[in-house]
């Protein structure tokens, strides 16, 4: 087989140790204590398979299993091999290392004689001085392609057992004449035998059952640890080019999300693989879930590549993966380049603060700016209630609670309904999402605490009607009513990407509470808000297309990007342009329509006015 001839001839090398062979994985080589790619192809389990039963391994190939299966060959040119080879249902993983000396030596070394009797040594040309001494701790797996630039990683626990592990560890070695492996044969490989009592003459095997050594079967790992690695590679790697989100999708290559756009990153990911990636980071708690209604949510907390909001699904090729990365430091409202304005609603001893704007938008990380400026200056109690956990806030000045849904309590209503008895002073919602949800969160803004919630709507004024239309009709009047009193800020976002620099940077709409906002929610006139917006500079109002057309004139966004989020393109551009404000058309508030006139007094009506038109005319 070529390729088996390409990769042997990797251990002539000299600073080759061995060659690592995995499902889903690239072939690689060990170099200095780490792993490198030496070929693009991903290989599969039956690659695997075939290439062991062309090196000999026919014999045990039905026999690969969890436990380590071991032999060895004599291949010309290059000298005796030692293979080391596991199984589990999903993946096939296999080590190949080049000994110092003839195995048939070693065998027989190993076998006690009732007489010492001198023997001739076999000539084997001599391998090379591994780098790395036997017992230090071996190196982790390092995607090359994935991560060229990324710092070196520190020491991991590797995967298959040195050459050195392989001899020693055997109790009782079956020694028999070398099997010559002629490379240059292109003939496919014989099939492997299915008889377990049919011993070939020209193998060698060592095969342990029962290893002495008991780290032996955590090294031969199966190939889930190769694949576990290769996601984390993937998440240093997005954290490294600034992206804010991780797609990996099966049978496509890793999809990172930076500043908004989806770029591919490195090889596809076959299906099988992908099934490996994620099967050891779901909770043991949601692999029912995941398997009944087809999707989870959970989180991520690694301390090398931080903590992540994780989406799993399952889709028509497969699995999807869907990570959000979550900044290792809570950022202020000036990194975020938001308004310090929006701190002082953090004053307010009670009522409702609401962040609002579509999916994807930075709702959750404005919100966690906002709690991170209460427990930096009081002294209360702050109760967060998330699906799940995403910012980890560190202990200040304010006492932290923080539940997740699925873990620490059962739902949001259960958590705030238990919440109105843990004396809090600050209680956030991480998602305003069903009517029960804000019945609680509206009822507790009533009750003496401030409550804090995102929600997916548009804009400010669509958030207040969202609020009221998810109630039944006889409930709405109520509803306005705690809103007219309770509603101290409403803040709606957008992000877009940075003209003067990689990353986003956010616009925000801002309407916080005053007697105008709510004379218009008591009486039923929110149609009338984008009106009060224009006109409410003086109450602190600040409209979308107005930071937006800061932004602009900032030079931190582009006109094209402001645009495409704006309220009204035209009124914006127009204001960009130099344009007097009145030169462009607005809309007017709706008025509510008047009742229609019955057809006989229509039709009476027209013709007296006709009637006196005509005179009037003559």
């Amino acid at each position: 087989m070529s390729q088996l001839k390409a990769l042997l001839e990797n251990l002539l090398r000299p600073d080759v140790t061995e060659i690592a062979l995995a499902t889903g994985r690239n072939p690689c080589v060990k170099i200095g204590g780490v792993y490198e790619i030496i070929d693009r192809k991903i290989l599969s389990s039956d690659d695997i398979l075939q290439m062991l039963t062309t090196a000999g391994g026919s014999r045990h190939v039905d026999n690969l299993g969890p436990k380590p299966v071991q032999w060895g060959c004599r291949v010309d040119g290059i000298g005796p091999i030692a293979i080391a080879a596991v199984r589990n249902p999903n993946a096939v993983q296999a080590r190949l290392t080049r000994l110092a000396q003839d195995p048939r030596t070693v065998a027989a070394s190993a076998v006690p004689a009732p007489k010492p009797t001198p023997q001739k040594p076999i000539p084997a040309r001599p391998a090379p001085a591994s780098p790395s001494k036997p017992g230090a701790p071996p190196s982790e797996f390092s995607w090359s392609d994935l991560n060229e630039d990324a710092p070196p990683q520190a020491p991991a626990q590797a995967t298959l057992p040195t050459a050195e592990k392989i001899t020693a560890a055997a109790p009782v070695i079956t020694a028999s004449p070398s099997f010559e492996l002629d490379l240059d044969d292109d003939r496919p490989p014989a099939p492997a035998r299915t008889r377990k009592d049919t011993p070939r003459p020209h193998s060698l095997a060592i095969t342990l059952d029962d290893p002495a050594d008991p780290t032996l079967l955590a090294a031969a790992a199966s190939a889930a640890h190769f694949a576990a690695l290769a996601l984390d590679d993937v998440l240093l790697r997005a954290r490294a080019d600034g992206a804010s989100d991780v797609h990996l999708v099966a049978s496509r290559p890793p999809l990172l999300r930076i500043g908004g756009k989806l770029l591919p990153r490195g090889p596809e990911v076959e299906p099988q693989a992908l099934e490996r990636m994620l099967e050891s980071r779901i909770p043991e708690r949601l692999r029912a879930q995941l398997a009944i209604e087809g999707s989870c949510d959970f989180a991520l907390d690694d301390p090398r590549f931080g903590r992540s909001r994780v989406n799993v699904t399952r889709q028509r090729t497969g699995l999807k993966a869907s990570f959000r990365l979550v900044s290792r430091e809570i950022p202020t409202l000036a990194e975020l380049g938001l308004p310090d304005a929006i701190a002082l609603a953090t004053r307010h001893h009670q009522g409702l603060i609401v962040i609002t704007g579509p999916t994807g938008h930075g709702k959750t990380t404005t919100l966690a700016a906002i709690v991170d400026i209460i427990n930096s200056e009081t002294s209360h109690h702050i109760i967060t209630v998330e699906d799940p956990i995403e910012y980890v806030h560190p202990r200040k000045k304010a006492m932290m609670s923080q539940r997740e849904v699925g873990s620490h309590t059962r739902d949001f209503q259960s958590a705030l309904k238990a919440s109105l008895r843990e004396d809090p002073d600050v209680i956030v919602v991480g998602e305003l999402r069903d009517t029960e949800t804000v019945r609680m969160a509206l009822s507790a803004s009533e009750t003496g605490h401030l409550v804090l919630g995102t929600m997916n709507t548009p804009s400010a004024a669509k958030t207040i009607d969202r609020l009221i239309d998810l109630f039944p009709p006889g409930d709405q009047q109520q509803v306005r009513v705690t809103l007219a009193g309770g509603l101290r800020l409403v803040v709606s976002q957008r992000l877009l990407p940075r003209k003067d620099g990689p990353g986003m940077i956010a616009a925000a709409e801002m309407l916080p509470g005053s007697v105008p906002l709510w004379n218009l929610i008591r009486e039923s006139k929110t149609w009338q808000i984008p009106s009060l917006q224009q006109r409410g500079k003086g109450f602190g109002i600040v409209r979308l297309d107005d930071s937006l057309a800061d932004l602009v004139r900032a030079g931190k966004a582009s006109l094209e990007d402001a645009l495409l989020v704006a309220e009204a393109p035209d009124e914006l551009e127009a204001a960009l342009a130099g344009k007097r404000a009145s030169a462009v058309p607005q809309a007017a508030p709706a008025e509510p329509p008047k009742p229609a006139e019955p057809e006989a007094n229509k039709g009476l009506l027209g013709r007296a006015g006709a009637l006196f038109g005509k005179k009037g005319g003559a």
